[in-house]
């Protein structure tokens, strides 16, 4: 099983989704929580962190686990991890994606999102702490 991380990035009162434009042909031109996989010898902590600032020149602290679900496609199975996470600083330059919004939480089912993504807005929807 592969471990992959995601975060939900809090600027202000609002949420950081983003489009991909790369990856498996299952999620391009869907909305996500940005995040990636494990480096060996990384906690999830210093992935996560790691990976937002490759994918978009933000530093943000991954503050603590919220949810994960287990996800299974043709080809694999991922259990991924979403990571609250406070944005730090840097403006937003994309790299795997080509589309962003920072969105309300009320407003994370309007978008076309990815099938593992979409269990883990369920799944927060539900907690009042976040946003």
């Amino acid at each position: 099983m592969l471990i992959v991380v995601a975060a939900l990035i809090k600027k202000e009162d609002k949420i950081l989704l983003a489009r991909r434009s790369t990856g498996d042909v299952s999620v391009l031109g869907k909305w996500e929580f940005p995040g990636g996989k494990l480096n060996s010898g990384e906690t999830e902590e210093q992935a996560i962190e790691r990976e937002i600032f490759e994918e978009f020149e933000l530093k943000v602290k991954a503050i603590k686990f919220l949810t994960h679900t287990i996800y299974t496609d043709l080809l694999k199975t991922i259990d991924l991890k979403l990571y609250e996470c406070q944005y730090l600083d840097g403006q937003i330059c994309l790299h795997d994606h080509y589309e962003y919004q920072w969105v309300t939480k009320k407003d994370l089912l309007q978008f076309d999102l990815a099938p593992a993504d979409l269990f883990l807005v369920n799944s927060i929807m539900e907690y009042e702490d976040v946003l």
